[in-house]
């Protein structure tokens, strides 16, 4: 035996795979419970129809889902394949979805993995029964296809069993045992199993089980319908039981699957029907099995009249069985994966569906051995992600019945959430409405994009209009705004932005180990510094402002900033680190008359001297206390201006009242995000995530190579003669060719990397897009192309940044 001691919630294909997976990797001593029998549990995996779509928005999903088929490719059962790998079809009946469909080949050609577009005559060949006067066109994953989930979990099981992991079906935990913040083991209803590591893989009893160990999981069992229908004579005689690819209808919220002469069709376009984790019924009760509830057919009307209507050879059969099956869902589609904060040793891997299984049990198998996860990046997948808000009971209803229903909704990557809004107003909020702000979110949020008050700058300006899809949440106000940003001055709410207070005895030295940059310097200084993982990936970049001898604010990018720093806390109590985000507001004062609107409203001295570049100061604006840091997203002469909630909007008052006369404006995000791009400042989570390293993100001057120690410094060593590929400045001379971010860039006929950041430069006149290139690629003049929605953009690598290089703005 050998590793500590493992208990595995749930003995799906979560479970089966992490015991396969941890087991591989030298951890045998590792015990599966589940209340059911084995390998049928009575869970999701035991009534999930197994379709494999490995489309995806998120690179993370989408390789999951890949290694999932690579994987289930491998494993059989008896001689009994775990994955047939018939392809994935999804057909358009609307110009819309064709449109989204040629986005969605955008993404997986992004991701790496094999597709094409069809047209509808090959759409009707890859599965005949399809109407070819109903079908514009398709999109064809041919590796896509139907995992045999039962048979995979068997197959995993026996493996993990070769290595001497123990399965112990029908033993229903009742409690997680835990000692001083620790788990000490599971008391099952078979007795009790000491555990140094309980992993909760239960699926949609995982509340329930999270529950034990304090943990509240934003999780929501949610029935969807899946009915079979009758012998269809046009598949009569069909010896195999898939031969077509799996399809899916996502106009009509539907998808379909071969099994013999009989086809399975799923449904989403019902109405909500959450459940209650508590309220599942046990094995011994439930009438088929726990995850499967009675079929409703008065919801499932509309989707068999849109069967037979797509499918017209369906119209000779009937509905013969149905079931309502529970699945998990969250409040934003990603898993949660991950230690709980309160209770150590405790994990989860929960809200998985069958076609990310295999690739959860490898990343959570990799983080619970390594320390980390070496083969996806799992920033959006992190289960302590989540702000406050975002865990109550009313927010995590409502928002995972509306993924539910949106489940195949075309979406645009600006889309704002819906209900419940507005949820966090920042004190400003009240001014923004009566200045027609147009408000996104941002973490709960009320974000101004734009403001209808700037409508008149407008006129007279050049603001190209881009194409269709990046027109929507856009307005030409966008544009006026940026370029009044540079030649007067704008106020921007940054309020959103989280902010951490680092104090005590001991906290320049555990900011010190934490950061890549020196942040225990002088009072005033401001530092941009990167967080590391293990493995030398970038977790984050923040700023650190020493404000004091024992206290640091720290400008973070959410809240697995704060349970990183958390975690590393040193045990004596010398360091506490709070979320003073709540109770603080921010405005940017940025652009060349930043200073003349300023100067006037204080007795500190604003000058070049009297505060430097990267460095702040306690002061007073008019009336209100502040803490003024030099420091600029947009590229321009300016502070980020924080004080306390009660007192922003004497603030935002006494700042806009001194601006107004000097032409200054407020202004939205969308301008934000046009000047920071044109300046080269990246985003984590977008630009770079734990998968990059500094050197490859053009980000490596903030690693101070010469500092004794930080977390990740020898693995950064490592990786830094290994440079292979880097975040690239795309230009683009089209003005209505303005990208969206994840889409494909191509050499030739070659997709060699993907784009993140975009947006139009209004103040430098090109499109711009950031991307991941191959280094032989990444140098100043190479041109590329962007797919964008089928067609091909032409866009060449420019030296970055595009504004002000020598940083004289910046600085003046």
């Amino acid at each position: 035996m050998a590793g500590p001691r493992v208990v595995i919630i749930g003995a799906g294909v979560v479970g089966a795979a992490l015991a396969d997976e941890i087991s591989a990797r030298g951890w045998t001593e590792v015990t599966v419970v589940d209340q059911g029998p084995l390998p049928a549990t009575g869970g999701s995996s035991s009534h999930a129809p197994g379709l494999v779509f490995q489309t995806n928005s998120s690179k993370t999903m989408a390789e999951m889902a890949r290694y999932t088929v690579e994987k289930f490719c491998s494993l059989d059962v008896d001689g009994e394949p775990c994955f047939l790998r018939v392809g994935g079809l999804e057909v358009a009946t609307t110009p819309e979805r064709l449109t989204e469909l040629r986005r969605r080949h955008g993404w997986v050609t992004a991701w790496g993995i094999e597709a094409r577009l069809l047209t509808p005559e090959e759409c009707v060949e890859q599965h005949p029964l399809v109407n070819r006067d109903k079908v514009l066109g398709g999109l064809l994953v041919p590796t896509d296809g139907l995992a045999k989930a039962v048979l995979a979990v068997e197959a995993q099981i026996r493996r993990a069993t070769g290595r001497g992991v123990r399965f112990l079906a029908r033993h229903e935990v009742l409690d997680v045992r835990q000692s001083e913040g620790r788990v000490t083991g599971v008391l099952t209803d078979k007795g009790e199993i000491a555990a140094d590591i309980v992993v909760c893989c239960a699926g949609i009893w995982g509340p329930k089980i999270a529950r034990m160990a304090g943990m509240n999981l934003p999780l929501t069992p949610l029935a969807h319908q899946l009915a079979w229908t009758g012998p269809v004579p046009a598949l009569a005689g069909q010896e195999q039981e898939a031969v077509r690819p799996i399809l899916r209808h996502q106009d009509a919220d539907l998808y379909y699957r071969d099994r013999f002469d009989r086809l399975g069709i799923g449904y989403y376009g019902h109405r909500p029907m959450p459940v209650c984790a508590d309220d599942i019924l046990s094995v011994d009760e439930a009438e088929q099995m726990p995850s499967v509830l009675k079929f409703t057919e008065e919801d499932f009307e509309d989707a068999w009249s849109e069967t037979r209507s797509l499918l017209p050879a369906t119209a000779e059969a009937k509905i013969e069985e149905g079931i309502n099956g529970l699945f998990s869902f969250t409040t934003d589609n990603f898993p949660l994966l991950g230690e709980s904060a309160e209770v150590k040793g405790f994990w989860v891997a929960e809200a998985v569906w069958v076609t990310h299984s295999a690739g959860v049990g490898r990343a959570m198998a990799e983080w619970l051995v390594d320390g980390y996860c070496s083969s996806f990046d799992l920033h959006e997948c992190d289960v302590n992600r989540f702000e406050p808000h975002q865990l109550s009971a009313e927010y995590v209803l409502a928002r995972d019945c509306q993924n539910f229903v949106e489940v195949y909704d075309i979406l645009h990557p600006l889309q704002p959430s819906g209900q419940p809004r507005p949820i966090r107003t920042s004190p400003f909020h009240a001014r923004q409405q009566e200045l027609g702000a147009f408000f996104l979110e941002a973490n709960g949020w009320e974000r101004p994009q734009w403001y209808e008050a700037n409508a008149s700058l407008v006129e007279g300006r050049s603001i190209p209009v881009p194409n269709d899809w990046a027109a929507r949440y856009w307005s030409p106000i966008v544009g006026a705004e940026a370029q009044r940003t540079r030649e007067t001055v704008a106020m921007y709410d940054m309020t959103a932005l989280k902010r951490l207070e680092v104090a005590g005895p001991g906290a320049a030295a555990f900011l010190e180990r934490l950061c890549t940059g020196r942040v225990a310097k002088s009072v005033g200084s401001v530092t941009y510094t990167l967080l590391l993982n293990h493995d030398g990936g970038i977790r984050s970049d923040i700023t650190v402002a020493r404000l004091g001898r024992d206290l640091f604010q720290v400008g973070a990018n959410g809240n697995l900033d704060l349970d990183w720093f958390t975690r590393h806390l040193p045990s004596d109590g010398t360091v506490q680190v709070r979320d003073i985000t709540p109770g603080t507001c921010c405005i940017g004062l940025w652009g060349p008359l930043a200073r003349k609107v300023l100067q006037p409203l204080t007795d500190e001295d604003f000058s070049g001297d009297g505060l430097k570049y990267f460095r702040a100061k306690r002061a007073h604006i008019g009336s209100v206390p502040v803490t003024a840091m030099r420091l600029s997203y947009v590229g321009e002469l300016g502070w980020e201006l924080y004080t306390t909630a009660d007192l922003g909007r004497k603030l935002w008052d006494t700042l806009r009242t001194a601006a107004e006369p000097l032409g200054g404006i407020v202004a939205g995000r969308g301008a934000f995000n046009s000047l920071r791009l044109e300046k080269g400042y990246r985003s984590f989570g977008t630009d770079m995530t734990y998968e990059h390293d500094p050197y490859e993100a053009g980000v490596g001057f903030a690693v101070k190579s010469d500092k004794e120690e930080f977390i990740g410094r020898a693995a950064l060593e490592r990786r830094r003669a290994g440079v292979r590929r880097r975040l690239s400045c795309l230009t683009v001379d089209d003005p209505r060719a303005v990208v969206m971010g994840k889409e494909p860039v191509y050499d030739g006929d070659r997709p060699v990397g993907y784009v993140t950041s975009a947006a139009y430069g209004y103040t430098v006149g090109r499109g711009i897009a950031y991307a991941w290139l191959p280094v032989d690629l990444a140098t100043p003049g190479t041109t590329v192309h962007i797919g964008y929605f089928g067609r091909r953009v032409e866009a060449v690598v420019a030296e970055e940044p595009l504004f002000d290089p020598t940083m004289s703005r910046l600085r003046g």
